[in-house]
């Protein structure tokens, strides 16, 4: 469905993209360039002297003037210089943006940090390490939501805790341990839990666990034959309680929100940075926006108001999904942070990223 700022894109594309000449489009990009570089509004003058071709303040002026007309730039404050609306920020990144490239140190940082991790950690960790790092270059907030699937099963154990209490532990083959407190039938002897986790280890391995439970639910009246009533409801017990907390929604990691504390150079600034915490800790929303970069290939950038979970912050998002062995996409990454974000720079370290964590997972 067509967003207001879509239909005053089409405007400006109608509008600007016909009028806006060689000299306009310079004049534009020094004005977003100076925004994104310093977060200040440029003036006439100061416009003037870092045009490649010599232009009077008068001339610019007049330039800047069309460009406000068409909704590309404003002024902050009367006899202010200007700033690029985010209407202005979405035709510069449609339209204008010239990408740059992940270095070779980078490069080489993000590989071995995704690289390390899946050594020795489950997926979430993985992904968890890499937004840090991801945060760090960027000096934005990583953010990540996947689906948490079924793990497959390697061991099952169950350890008394109280006469009508115990410990149920599952480990997964990614390495990843769930424990969880059970309620046990009275009077069950302590030989159980060992018939009732040698039962089940028998059945698991490699496999997950709605797999297992249907089998055992289909053939509930032999297993009570194998292990006896008491035996048998321990085992129902720790299937139904693993089942209830193995919910396969998304899950959503942020890293680094401290580096969006950085360089902030007014109270406004302070004040978009508390309502941007505020936004990342509605989880909900942030995955239903990281979501929405799961639709195609390649990075989506979504800008300030464009979007409602950042109407108030005035924040950006650069995103970028990934996918599994089979080509499927199992979820996005990205960074998000203020307006002035270093599109050129961090678009093409979100792909990077990307690639990286799918050869990954890929190769697990």
């Amino acid at each position: 469905m067509a967003t207001p700022l879509d239909h005053s894109l089409d405007r400006v594309r109608s509008r600007g993209l016909t009028s806006l000449n060689e000299r306009s489009r310079e004049i534009f990009r020094q004005i977003v360039d100076s925004y994104l570089a310093y977060g200040e509004a440029v003036g006439s003058r100061q416009v003037s002297k870092l045009l490649p071709t010599p232009l009077s303040p008068a001339s610019v002026r007049n330039v800047m003037q069309d460009l406000e007309e068409i909704g590309l730039i404003y002024a902050p404050h009367t006899s202010a210089g200007r700033l690029p609306t985010e209407l202005g920020l979405r035709f510069f990144v449609d339209a204008m943006l010239e990408l740059g490239d992940v270095g070779p140190g980078e490069r080489e940082q993000i590989e071995a940090q995704v690289k390390a991790a899946a050594y020795e950690q489950p997926l979430e960790g993985v992904l968890g390490d890499a937004m840090s790092l991801l945060s760090g270059l960027t000096r934005g907030a990583g953010v990540v939501v996947t689906m948490k699937e079924d793990a497959r099963l390697k061991h099952i154990e169950f350890v008394r805790l109280e006469p009508e209490r115990a410990l149920a532990v599952l480990v997964a083959d990614d390495g990843s341990i769930e424990n969880r407190i059970l309620h046990i039938p009275p009077l069950l002897p302590p030989s159980a839990l060992v018939e009732a986790a040698n039962f089940l280890n028998a059945r698991i391995r490699g496999r997950t666990l709605a797999e297992v439970r249907r089998e055992i639910e289909a053939s509930q009246t032999a297993a009570e034959r194998e292990l006896g009533e008491l035996t048998a409801r321990l085992v129902d017990a720790g299937l139904a309680s693993w089942a209830d907390s193995a919910g396969s929604g998304p899950q959503l990691i942020v890293r680094g929100q401290a580096n969006l504390l950085q360089d902030l150079t007014a109270i406004e600034d302070l004040e978009r940075i508390r309502l941007l915490f505020a936004d990342l800790e509605t989880k909900k929303d942030v995955i239903d926006l990281l979501s929405r970069a799961d639709s195609g290939e390649g990075v989506r950038i979504f800008i300030g108001s464009e979007n409602k979970l950042f109407s108030l912050s005035g924040s950006s998002m650069i995103a970028a999904p990934f996918h599994d062995e089979h080509q499927r996409i199992v979820g996005v990454l990205g960074v998000i942070g203020p307006t002035r974000l270093n599109y050129a720079r961090i678009v093409p370290m979100v792909d990077y990223t990307s690639k990286v964590v799918s050869r990954m997972l890929q190769n697990r």
